[in-house]
């Protein structure tokens, strides 16, 4: 355990020393000599951001109701206070106990970034913890390394690393790994290496993939011509876990002492999108869409106000306005609380006059801008990757904006989609102009309209996943093209860093060759990669001339339907047979097929045995 003298020496001299202390409200603070289980959860990043995680706030309540399981946290310290626990000779520590990770059965890496992988690696160094799996093969009382987040639907480039994954939704697979884990150590022989075992048996459990069971084929051109298990038994594909229904959500969750990226408290309303956008991972690996009832939603909120103190509220999602009890749930909740002045706050909106209503109402106690996607400038476009939104939808939506009294709306749009023209991207121009001038029109000089011009990456199991990424040069000719547009004081535009885009691209797209690489690039001194200021492109570049590999192969490589990608043996329950047949109807501009409902996951339902969906137009499908 680091003493406090220890870290009264080290804290004074780093920015943000909150980061470390711990102490916070509602952490949870176990007898770690009466816990068969010890558990650090870690998240690659600073704590400002991993503190704003929900998925590691479930997992942290969750295994801390259990009897025998102690879940502790640990973050990526910042630059200064890694040099400083190397020059004091302290190894990392989690927040609650200040016990070293190597101390902790498993350390549990919630993966949602891939410009976050070489912290982990550092994380790893700074616990004193051999970074391979097979530096750790041999020791019994090294921690287990797992991963989870959405990160793992492509996790070969991390299999150096981790011992498992879990693919899909945690929270049950997560408890049946743990009673196998005691069983399975409390039944060894004291010199036995029961580690082994352990992982054969857990390569069964639904949704966990051991990948060093597996071997990578590779033909001589490079790509993978197979991925197999290496023993009688084991699953060749590895299927995502899904619940059945969603777990009840967090009520105390830990407040923390430094703001938080998202300072507020947060109740996950839905899971799953129904919207079917072709470039997006998250609406295709979530699948199925299951909603909280609204009663569950109102008892959630009122825990939570009251176990943090916190004044706004988040209901989120991925599509929060498409909850089938939304309008009633915001009614209720700013009725219910107007006179505590409490905030409410949805991360999406849909693109029509609905969401400016929602916003209305919940935004009655404190007015920030709007943020809309309309991801595309053009029409054409918009039909290529399925985004159901028109320009007089986004005309209209900012109209009742402006005329409601809003000054600052937000859009979001991508370069380089699949298709993409010149033509369309001086339609963003055009669609950003027009929503300045009916802010104009109806509030004056004073509005604001702020533009996000990411790059498009396309990742793996969505209808591009085969396509490659759009190259710098045209990315920047678009860049200058929308600048030399939205010279105007009434916008201001971003756009994504290219190395950024190109590291993402090679990392998500990588097979599992690319572990040398990042641990070559984290050896020459890559950290906090997803920081514009600490990102190093050179070092990766290196990394990857040093280990005889190409970064264009993953990055500009047009892939063929019957390629073996590296992440092929990973089951989402979307077909590569439906993402082929969305990616044909893309180059079309046709929509997707979907049933009359347009709950689009019919397939996913039924492979996991989900639902019986009604015939068409009676409504809603139901979770059995």
């Amino acid at each position: 355990m680091i003493s406090e003298a220890a870290l009264d020496r080290i804290l004074p001299k780093v920015t943000k020393p909150a980061r470390y202390t711990g102490q916070e409200w509602n952490r949870v603070r176990k007898d770690w000599s009466k816990a068969k289980l010890k558990i650090a959860l870690a998240y690659p990043d600073v704590y400002e951001i991993g503190m704003s995680n929900l998925g590691l706030a479930i997992l942290y309540e969750l295994l801390n109701q259990q009897d025998d399981i102690l879940a502790e946290r640990v973050y990526a310290p910042w630059p200064d206070m890694e040099n400083a626990l190397r020059k004091a000779g302290l190894p990392l520590f989690t927040l609650e106990s200040r016990r070293p990770l190597g101390a902790f059965d498993w350390i549990g890496f919630s993966l949602q970034y891939e410009l976050n992988y070489s912290n982990v690696l550092n994380m790893l160094d700074l616990a004193e913890v051999p970074l391979l799996v097979s530096e750790r093969v041999d020791m019994p009382t090294a921690p287990l390394v797992i991963g989870g987040g959405s990160c793992t639907y492509n996790a070969e480039p991390l299999t150096d690393f981790f011992d498992l994954f879990v693919i899909g939704e945690g929270e049950e697979v997560v408890l049946e790994l743990a009673q196998l884990y005691l069983a399975v150590k409390a039944s060894a022989a004291p010199e036995e290496n029961w580690k082994e075992g352990f992982l054969l048996r857990a390569a069964y459990i639904e949704g966990v993939y051991v990948a060093s069971l597996y071997t990578v084929h590779y033909q001589s051109d490079g790509t993978v011509s197979a991925i197999e298990p290496m023993k009688a038994g084991v699953p060749a594909r590895i299927r995502k876990r899904i619940l059945r229904k969603l777990p009840p959500a967090p009520i105390r969750p830990v407040v923390p002492f430094v703001q938080a990226v998202h300072d507020r408290a947060m109740v996950e309303i839905m899971r799953g999108c129904k919207r079917g956008c072709r470039f997006c991972q998250a609406g295709m690996i979530y699948r199925p869409v299951r909603e909280r009832p609204m009663d569950e939603v109102l008892e959630a909120v009122d825990q939570l106000l009251a176990n943090t103190g916190y004044k706004e509220i988040a209901l989120v999602s991925l599509s929060s306005t498409d909850h089938a009890c939304i309008e009633p749930l915001v009614r209720e909740l700013s009725e219910r609380y107007a006179a505590e002045r409490i905030s409410i706050s949805l991360p999406s909106l849909r693109t029509d006059a609905f969401s400016v209503e929602l916003a209305q109402i919940i935004q009655r106690t404190r007015r920030t801008g709007l943020t809309f996607a309309p991801e595309a400038g053009s029409e054409r476009l918009r039909r290529v990757i399925n985004k159901g939104v028109t320009a007089e939808d986004l005309l209209r939506t900012a109209k009742a904006a402006y005329a409601n009294g809003w000054l600052r709306i937000k859009l979001y749009f991508m370069l380089g989609l699949p298709t993409e023209t010149m033509e369309d991207v001086l339609a963003i121009a055009n669609l950003v102009k027009a929503v300045r001038d009916v802010g104009r029109r109806e509030r004056g000089r004073r509005i604001q309209v702020n533009v996000s011009a990411n790059t498009f990456v396309p990742k793996p199991h969505t209808p591009f996943q085969w396509l490659p990424l759009q190259d710098a040069a045209s990315i920047r000719e678009r860049q200058m093209a929308l600048r030399k547009e939205l010279r105007d004081r009434a916008i201001k535009l971003n756009w994504s860093d290219a190395d950024e885009t190109w590291l993402e691209a090679a990392l998500s797209r990588g097979d599992r060759r690319l572990g040398r690489v990042i641990q070559r690039a984290w050896q020459q001194g890559a950290r906090f990669d997803a920081w514009s200021e600490w990102l190093q492109p050179e070092l990766w570049r290196q990394a990857f001339a040093e280990v005889g590999l190409h970064p264009e192969f993953y990055t500009s490589r047009q892939r063929s339907l019957d390629e073996v990608l590296p992440w092929s043996h990973i089951d989402t329950g979307v077909s590569d047979s439906f993402l082929w047949d969305e990616y044909q109807r893309a180059l079309h501009g046709e929509p997707s097929v979907d049933c009359a409902e347009g709950c689009m996951d019919c397939g996913v339902r039924a492979a996991f045995g989900l639902v019986n969906c009604p015939p068409a137009g009676s409504g809603r499908g139901t979770v059995n």
